[in-house]
Order: C-alpha cells, then structure tokens, then sequence
C-alpha cells in the first residue's frame, strides 16, 4: 500500500497526480466545509483558500509545472462566467440608478487604494504586501490575480530585483474582509433603525414608472376620431411604443394579426401588448376595455415561443426576417437575459433569445426552419463558443498598454482581459461564430469551478509557511492595517449612501457586497433581510469594480514596487 500512501499524504516534490490529489482534497473539503453555517453565515467556495492553506501547511504541494496553469486558468474561468452572467443588466443598468451606484461603488475602490498608498508611506512594509492585505480585506481575487500577473512581469522585467509574495497578506486578511462586511451590515441596519418590509415597501414603488413588465389587453375601437386611420397613424398620434398583435372585426369571428397600414373600423376588437400604463392610456383614448373572448381564440391564429438557435436569424434585424410580409406572423416580445423586450423593426436577435410570434400554425412551422427554435442545442455545451471568447480575453488582456513614468507596459491581465471581452460579447450578443449565450447551470459551473481552481492553488501556495509568515511578519499588525481598508471605505459609503444619495438600504447593501466583490457578504444579506434585491444592485457594480479593484492593485506595485 505504499502507493497509495505516496499519492495521499504530502511530499516535498509532488508529480502531476499527487498535484491533482492535493487539489482535489483542497476542493473537496472546503465546498464541505463551505456548506455549513455559522449562524446565518455560510462560506461556500471561498472555504477552499482555507483548506487549501491548511493543506499547504501540512506539506502538501503543488508540482511547479502546473502551478501556474492551474492557477491563472481558475481565474480565467472565473470572471469570464461573471461577465457573461452580469453583462446584459450592467449596461442596461446605466440608463437607470447604476451610473449612481457604480461612481459610489469606484469611489470606495478609489478610497481603499488610498488608504493602502496612506499605508505605504508610514509604514515599513513592502507595497506588494500591502496590497495583498488589500486584496484580503476586500476579499477581491481579481485584484490579487492581477497583483501576481504584474510582479511576474517585473521579475522578468528585472530578474535581479525580489519581490514578496502578496498571497500571504491575502490570506492573513480574507476573514476580516468577509465577517467586516457582514458586521458592518448588522450594525448599520441597527443604529439606523431599518425595517427590510418598509424598505421593500419603498423600492416597489420607486421602480413601478421605471421597468414595468409587457403585459397584454383586449379593448374595442368606439372613438370615432380614430375610425378608417391606420395602425401607424394612430400610435404615432398618441405616441406610445406598444404592439397590436391580434385584431378581429366587429360581428366577425376570424383574427388575424394586422399590419401597420391595416385601418381601424368601428367596434373592433384588438389585442395589445406594451407596459400597462401605456395599455390603460391607450385604450382610454381610442376606445373601452373589451370582454370578446374570440379574440383569444386558436382556431384561426395561435402564439407560440420560438428560440433563436439557426445563424440565419441570429445578428439579424426584425425588419430583415421581416416575417409578416414573408409568414405573416408577428413578433409581439422578444425575451433575453430575464428581460422583455418590445420588438422593434431595428431590434437585432441574439443567440439563444426566445420571441414570442403569433400566427398561424402553418406559418409558425415555417418560422421555425430559418430561426431555429433548437432547445436542447441550448442546453448542450457550445465549447467552440465557450473557448473562442476566452481566447479573444486573454489576448485583450496581454495586450500591452503603454503608460508614460511606468516601468512596464500596463496590461489588463488574466483577471479583466476576459471580463471585458465577456462583457462586450453579452452585451452585443457575440463576435462571429463567438455568441453570448450559455445556460445558467453551465455558468454557474464554469464560475465556481474556477475560483475553486485558483482558491486551491494560491491557498495551498500560501500554507508554506503561513504560520511562520504571521509569526515573522507580525500577522496581528497585518490584520490591524486591513481593519482600516475593511472598514473606513465601507462607513464611508453607508453614510454617503444613506444619508445624503438616499439609496434604498437593500439596494445599499448589495453595492456594499458588490464593491467588497463578496459572494458570502450577499449570501448572508439576502438571508438576514430576507429578499433578492440585493443580488440586482450586487449585479450592477461588481464588472466596473472588479476592473477598477484589478487596476488600482497593478498600479500600486507598478508605481510604488
């Protein structure tokens, strides 16, 4: 049984499969660990740096030679599934409250990387710990990726110059970052007396006029002002964007889905789709709500849901497939990223987007040969796409950047290279054969799998000699100086936040998380107060954060290191 003694317990100069062991072991109990609670509070992934740094100083090793790979590529998976994930509501999130929430967001990054610099200058200490201990106390792993990828480029850059491993400083410091956070929330929430039920309360009615959801209303034309006009004429005239997907006539029994320049008559009955106060508006003006229940009738004309999935449809226009005219059918929403969307002739249809046509049967058949409608080719994994994009982010992210006073070219890096590219890509519904769409349960795999990966990697890394570490560089005055990044930043923000921008507590507390980069501050905030709103706040400010937190730790070591 020596081999399998070999293979299970750590050796100084591990091979590949006693490095693949060792990583399993590392994921394996943090993920069990991760799942129990402490109170309200669970870990999840982020357990694995814990075990991985117990392992690690217990003497188990990873093999040089993969160290690296296994490493970086974490990473890259890892931030390549958050920009895919948040990148539809990121940019569409700017035209609301997310400009707002994203310039708090930064400006508490901006305020931890002062006080980091603050730091650098009264004390002893070497920039590239320093900023380990800010990645810890912020519990931000782009930013210690990025903060690693730059000291390589320096170490090849100036092979006689030794730089210390921020590893040590981030581990030291990530439980602070994650239970500073959480305590912040509860004694936020406490001296500022907040009741999550009023809160709610005040974030319903504050989005009602901002992202109502397509509903859909019959009515009937009595207003004779409105009689023998087209379509056109009369949205144009009142001046709403809603959609008329089914139209009968008075005493008739046939519907059918009218056409722009299809004319108004007496007492017809239309079937109309928009958001509901423009619904109610527009029927108040050209006629009365209606009972005629033909009108939802599938003898004659039906709906039905079709995905996009065929390449003749996708990156094409709703006026390209123009198929009224070509199927006689209508497109009367279009449904992407969780989001409705009403069709415009201008709207451009991405992979894996799901719109709703009405017709008939005959013709939605024919629909469906040129747009697809394929849902299990959703659900298999398109690896061309997946590896085509991440490919694309790490060669944006080596792309060198040349910065005048530094000593090396700034370079995104493996941590915000691919995160842009993911961002663009979902917000533009992909690049050629490279599309945006990848189903939730996929994403969320390819997210935890990674940051397991790089977890196990840097945790077992900094358990050599993590004990030594803390005693030899003072752990206790290391944690010190993260309880200032931690939480002067964090104070900062409740109160600007709160009390002069008058954000919504729970939206508060997701910006909170989100500028932390912290999956088990939102988890726990969810918990303890009880609702979702959070995550979409959470949502909107992690992208520009997590660049702005992957910047400002590779500016620090390239200007100070």
């Amino acid at each position: 049984m020596e081999w399998l003694k070999t293979l299970l317990f750590p050796v100084e100069n591990p091979n590949v499969a006693q490095s693949m062991v060792t990583i399993m072991l590392a994921i394996g109990t943090g993920v069990f660990f991760g799942r129990l609670k402490l109170g309200k509070i669970t870990f999840g992934v982020s357990a694995v740096m814990f075990t991985g740094l117990i392992l690690g100083h217990f003497g188990y090793r990873i093999n040089d030679n993969i160290f690296d790979f296994i490493r970086d590529f974490g990473l890259i998976l890892f931030v390549y599934g958050i920009g895919l994930q948040v990148g539809p509501s990121f940019f569409s999130s700017f035209r609301d409250e997310g400009l707002k929430f994203n310039i708090l967001a930064v400006s508490t990054v901006l305020l931890g990387g002062f006080i980091t610099f603050i730091l650098y200058r009264i004390t002893s200490l070497d920039i590239e710990n320093l900023v380990g201990i800010m990645s810890g106390a912020v519990t931000n792993t782009p930013g210690l990726g990025a903060a690693k990828n730059t000291i390589e480029e320096l170490t090849a850059q100036f092979p006689d110059k030794t730089f210390a491993d921020p590893t040590v400083g981030y581990a030291i410091n990530y439980p602070l970052g994650v239970f500073g956070i959480i305590a912040v929330i509860i004694i936020s929430k406490t001296i500022m007396k907040i009741k999550p039920d009023d809160e709610m309360k005040k974030f319903r009615l504050a989005k009602i006029n901002l992202e109502e959801p397509l509903i859909h209303k019959k009515m009937r034309v009595t207003n004779p002002e409105y009689f023998g006009k087209s379509i056109n004429d009369v949205i144009k005239k009142i001046g709403f964007e809603i959609i008329i997907s089914r139209l009968k006539h008075s005493g008739e029994i046939s519907v059918f889905s009218p056409t722009l320049d299809t004319h108004l008559q007496d007492r017809d009955v239309l079937m109309i789709v928009g958001k509901e106060t423009e619904i109610d508006e527009f029927i108040k003006k050209v006629g009365r709500p209606s009972t005629d229940s033909f009108i939802e009738s599938e003898s004659d004309i039906s709906k039905k849901n079709i995905f996009v999935t065929k390449p003749s449809a996708v990156h094409k226009k709703l006026s390209e497939l123009d198929l009224y005219n070509t199927y006689d059918l209508k497109v009367t929403r279009v449904f992407r990223a969780g989001r409705e969307i009403l069709p415009r002739p201008s709207l451009e249809l991405y992979y894996g987007d799901k719109i709703r046509i009405v017709g008939t049967n005959e013709a939605i058949e024919e629909a469906e040969k040129i747009i697809g409608n394929q849902e299990k080719k959703l659900l298999e994994p398109d690896f061309l796409s997946l590896f085509g994009g991440l490919l694309i982010g790490v060669i944006v992210g080596s792309i060198p950047l040349m910065v005048p006073g530094l000593p090396i070219p700034l370079k995104l890096g493996f941590a915000a290279g691919p995160l842009v590219v993911a961002l663009l890509i979902s917000r533009y519904g992909g690049i050629s054969f490279i599309h945006s769409y990848i189903n939730n349960g996929a994403i969320h795999f390819m997210k935890d799998f990674g940051i397991c990966l790089f977890f196990a990697a840097v945790g077992i890394h900094a358990g050599e000699g993590f004990y030594e570490n803390f005693i030899k560089y003072n752990g206790w005055m290391w944690l010190l100086y993260g309880s200032a990044i931690t939480f002067i930043p964090l104070i900062t923000m409740v109160i600007i936040g709160r009390v002069f921008m008058k954000i919504n507590f729970l939206q508060l507390v997701g910006i909170m998380s989100g500028s932390y980069t912290d999956p088990a501050a939102l988890s726990f905030s969810t918990n303890y107060l009880d609702n979702d709103v959070p995550i979409q706040s959470y949502a909107q400010v992690y992208p520009l954060v997590t660049i702005a937190r992957i910047f400002t730790a590779s500016l620090l070591i390239l200007l100070l290191g």
